[in-house]
């Protein structure tokens, strides 16, 4: 575990150094009255594990209870050490307790001994690059462990990309679902999106510049040119971008003009008609050949286990599954 001493100077990505600012009694002495009674006003809970939301790209977008946070928090738990560092040296905050890595590949190892500490009093804040933490972020790990121990969980609300997004769309927002990132792989995603067809309400989506392109072919050929929807991009930031209109322009301006940074994609539901027209059904024997025939592809597999695969994914309406034979039989029509 790294102190927030031995993290003064920090290494970015391109080798530049960050300095993190150092506390400076002179400098604090001379802050205004109004800044230290915003912070003084703020509670930090002790024994308490406090998930923090922090700017999405507009670092004004901070808040006071985040800065009190960050400063008096005893233990700083942050997807990426650097990007902590470099938010408090903008905000001009001292972390003062202990920092450490909190990501993806060590959430569930380090999640019961952050809660350890819980226990003994200590305020455990936990932070993601940007963002609320949990949202495609770590810190799923901590909270369902902090609930199963009986230990307090609560929440610094702050910017959300997903909330940003769909306010700014123009589209419903009374009912939404938020998916996340789209699979990555073709035949996934064309699958995945199958089983939206019939969703009413607005959908949110992730997505990244190198796979917008792709992604909104798919999107095209599940919902058709006509679905309202709105691409949008560096939110918050200087060079905030919303694209808006039917699908099929949206995708022409990918084209065009290829959109940069990650992106959130809010597609329109689907009408009373549309929804009762793609009722959930079961894949026909044709439609799992095709689908075979991508996961042969794209997973470099022998066509026959991928028809496996794809069979067990999708049983028929009675629950049983396809015969495979058959789907091999289809399989060898279509490739002729």
């Amino acid at each position: 575990m790294t102190s927030a001493d031995e993290l003064n100077e920090q290494y970015d990505a391109d080798g530049s150094v960050t300095q993190v600012p150092e506390r400076n009694d002179e400098v604090h002495a001379g802050e205004s009255a109004a800044t230290q009674s915003r912070e003084s006003a703020v509670t930090i809970p002790a024994g308490t594990v406090v998930l923090a939301a922090t700017p999405i790209g507009n670092v004004g977008d901070a808040s006071a209870r985040l800065v009190a946070l960050l400063e008096r928090a005893d233990i700083v738990a942050a997807e990426d050490t650097r990007r902590l560092y470099d938010l408090a040296r903008r905000l001009g905050v001292y972390v003062n307790g202990r920092v450490i890595a909190y990501h993806d590949h060590n959430e569930r190892d380090k999640a019961d001994g952050l809660l350890d500490q819980v226990e003994t009093g200590a305020t455990v804040l936990v932070v993601s690059d940007a963002g609320m933490p949990t949202i495609n972020d770590p810190g799923l790990a901590i909270v369902r462990r902090a609930i199963e121990r009986g230990l307090p969980v609560t929440c610094a609300p702050g910017p959300s990309a997903v909330l940003d997004a769909l306010a700014l769309s123009g589209l419903p927002t009374d009912r939404f679902c938020y998916e996340g990132f789209l699979p990555r792989k073709h035949s996934e995603r064309v699958q995945y999106l199958r089983t939206l067809l019939p969703e009413r309400r607005t959908i949110v989506f992730y997505e990244t510049p190198h796979r917008i392109a792709d992604s909104m072919d798919d999107l095209l050929d599940a919902f058709g040119p006509n679905r309202p929807m709105a691409l949008c991009r560096e939110l918050t930031k200087d060079y905030e971008q919303i694209r808006r209109g039917p699908i099929d322009e949206i995708r022409q301006s990918v084209i065009d003009d290829p959109p940069r940074g990650e992106m959130v994609l809010v597609i329109g539901g689907a009408s009373n008609e549309e929804a009762e027209a793609a009722a959930p059904s079961t894949l026909s024997v044709d439609d799992m050949a095709v689908l075979s025939i991508d996961r042969a592809l794209e997973d470099g597999l022998r066509i026959k286990d991928a028809i496996a695969q794809v069979v067990q994914e999708h049983p028929l309406a009675d629950g049983s599954l396809a015969n495979r034979k058959q789907v091999y039989a289809a399989v060898l029509k279509i490739k002729g």
